[in-house]
């Protein structure tokens, strides 16, 4: 039997929306699109509509340009995701290289990584995690922008990311990619998948991948960290004959991370600060659904998470374990006309620290959804969801959101609305760069709350696509660390909810053009955020939010022979929050140029990233003069810290169409 999934497997938001669950792709349509150009079905809830049919406005990185990020960055999904618009990797601790993914200038603890649909990396995956998925099993990428918590519940504040990955196909396939940098770093993955007869397919990924640790300033400090990593993930996929389906996943990472002062050298009081964290994780993941009546579908899917670390802060150590258990059940259908959906979910995300344990937590958060969705001409769909969630901790929290989609000819319009919270942790991006040792016990917060909306126009003929989306949000309550004053000048911080709203007013453009094999994209993102002062005293930029954005890529390809592109990204100005050098960064540009031949078998690549060799240590120092009160020795990363990178290798294919 062909594993094709031709129908939904209940994967993104497959339980709570039409618009960012499994996909496939299937001929264009004749009434304008690109020819020879395939199109994204989202199949969530039986309902077969395009990508572009869809209300909520999803956003998907397909294969195709995942398999050209593959070739920059083979061993995390960071670069996939930072040239998407909209979206902004933010480095959170330099001495460790680790980051989270900022959504429409909202910080990264909001943005909810699913893989799968599921919560594999925990509710609030840590700042790690970006960096430690492989990319090489993705089928596609789904962003979904703004509050989000009416289909994913508190972790879903700033919006989704869900990692969707590889179906095995009806012939054995394998790849191995072999890749090494200037700076001295190397990464092997495998994948294979296969069918295995009863109507069964199977995939397996692994991968190693090493850095050596780089001090490219001679200060002293690791700029680039060191980093010995092992992952491995099998997956099953089964389909009967009655379209019931069936998906099972699990995986294992151990990592070893090293970064802070080198041997033998010092910060600015004369002492030792190595900094390394070494890290393992465990997870397993299930997704299964089958007909129950007329057109009527049960979904079940459930996940667990286990993750464990071993921070070093200079002569602190902190070891902890981070949790998350999930559980779901849905059934969804048609009546007259409207395609509904609803269930009942559970989240379990707990942290233990053997070190602190006063930051311990265990937030238990049942809830209840549905799900509206109904075409009320060929021309105009409208949808409406809601979610109620019963946190333990923070109370009873209502999620609602209703969007509309009208497409008058090659026209596509779409408005959106949503509200959502989040429940604070103590793991704010300071937190995670110094650890907990000088954090106040947490007392009496309030759960984070945002409330956003968007408008979308999009135009589509032939070659050319363009977008513009007009967004803004407002959120209350949210959480900053603030110096405490112990009397004795020793240096201590405590979490607080900002006074005030923090407003976030953007727009972001698209203008994409396709002429035989060459794709030109343009994009521009501005970004206008402020926040109140914690002390109450009026109000000022959102730090490390740049207002302007800017990219131009060019990619020329052909599957027989290769590809060459050319990428050009700029970052305009940031506001700069307890920085001793400035408080405004410079404006950087990064180019980056790439190319890869097929020869038989192999694929041969190479990529130079950041030719310009920009790099933040040469316009002032990483390290402070005088460490923060939170911990930190460094001060924010607003530009790259690793400079002009020279990667290259080989891609070997087997089997598979073709």
């Amino acid at each position: 039997m062909t594993i094709t999934f031709r129908r939904a497997l209940l994967v993104g938001a497959s339980l709570l929306m039409p618009a960012a669950a499994f996909a496939q792709t299937v001929p264009p349509d004749p009434g304008g699109a690109v020819e020879g150009e395939d199109e994204i079905i989202v199949q969530a809830t039986r309902s077969n509509r395009r990508v572009q049919d869809e209300p909520v406005r999803v956003e998907v990185i397909a294969r195709e340009e995942i398999e050209e990020k593959i070739l920059m960055r083979p061993g995390n999904i960071a670069t996939i995701l930072s040239e998407t618009g909209g979206l902004r990797v933010q480095i959170t601790s330099p001495a460790l290289g680790s980051a989270n993914v900022r959504v429409q200038g909202m910080e990264g603890r909001y943005t909810q990584l699913l893989a799968d649909g599921l919560p594999l990396y925990g509710g609030q995956a840590s700042s790690l995690g970006l960096l430690q998925i492989p990319p090489t099993d993705l089928g596609q990428v789904e962003v979904i922008k703004g509050a989000a918590s009416a289909l994913y519940g508190p972790s879903a504040l700033a919006g989704v990311i869900n990692l969707v990955s590889r179906r095995p196909g009806d012939m054995p396939e394998a790849e191995t990619l072999l890749n090494a940098t200037s700076r001295n770093g190397q990464d092997v993955t495998v994948y294979a998948a296969a069918p295995l007869g009863g109507g069964i397919g199977g995939s397996i990924t692994g991968g190693y991948h090493r850095q050596a640790r780089k001090d490219l300033d001679d200060d002293g400090w690791v700029d680039m960290p060191g980093y010995d990593r092992w992952t491995v993930r099998p997956r099953l996929f089964w389909e009967g004959a009655n379209g019931a389906q069936v998906f099972l996943t699990a995986g294992a990472m151990t990592e070893r991370r090293r970064g802070g002062t080198l041997e033998g050298r010092t910060v600015a009081d004369g002492s030792a600060f190595p900094q390394a964290q070494d890290t393992d994780r465990f997870d397993v993941g299930l997704v299964a659904e089958a007909p129950v009546g007329d057109g009527v579908t049960m979904h079940l899917r459930g996940s667990g998470m286990t993750q464990t670390h071993r921070h070093l802060f200079g002569d602190i150590v902190e070891d902890d374990r981070h949790g998350t258990a999930f559980a779901e059940a849905s059934v969804s259908g048609m009546a007259g006309g409207t395609a509904w959906i609803g269930g009942v979910a559970f989240q379990r995300d707990t942290f233990r620290s053997r070190t602190f344990p006063v930051f311990d937590y265990a937030y238990d958060v049942p809830g209840v959804f549905g799900q509206l969705e109904r075409d009320l001409s060929p021309d105009l769909t409208i949808a409406g969801s809601a979610r109620i969630d019963f946190h333990d901790e923070f109370g009873t929290r209502v999620s609602p959101r209703l969007s509309l989609l009208y497409r008058p000819g090659f026209w596509t319009v779409r408005l959106s609305g949503g509200r959502g919270f989040y429940a604070p942790t103590p793991f704010v991006e300071e937190i995670e760069a110094a650890g907990l040792s000088r954090l106040s016990p947490l007392d009496r917060l309030r759960a984070e709350t945002a409330t956003n909306a968007s408008v979308d126009l999009g135009y589509r003929r032939g070659p050319l696509e363009a977008n513009i989306t007009v967004f803004g949000a407002d959120m209350r309550n949210s959480t900053e660390l603030v110096p405490v004053d112990t009397g004795n000048g020793a240096g201590r911080v405590r979490l607080v909810n900002v006074p005030g709203t923090t407003r976030t007013r953007g727009t972001e453009l698209l203008l994409r053009y396709r002429w035989q094999d060459l794709t030109v994209t343009g994009s521009y993102v501005y970004v206008d955020a402020e926040e109140g002062n914690p002390d109450g005293s009026g109000r000022r930029p959102v730090p490390l939010t740049p207002r302007h954005t800017a990219g131009l890529v060019a990619m020329w390809e052909q599957h027989d022979k290769g590809r060459l592109g050319l990428e050009i990204y700029y970052t305009g100005h940031q506001s700069l929050d307890d920085n001793p050098y400035r408080t405004r960064s410079r404006a950087y540009l990064d180019l980056g140029l790439m190319g890869e031949i097929a020869v038989g078998k192999a694929r041969l690549f190479l990529n130079a990233e950041n030719i310009l060799g920009i790099r933040q240590t040469r316009y002032d120092p990483l390290l402070r003069p005088v460490r923060a009160a939170d911990g930190r020795w460094t001060v924010d990363a607003w530009a790259p810290l690793e400079g002009f990178v020279l990667n290259g290798g080989a891609r070997f294919r087997f089997g598979g169409p073709g």
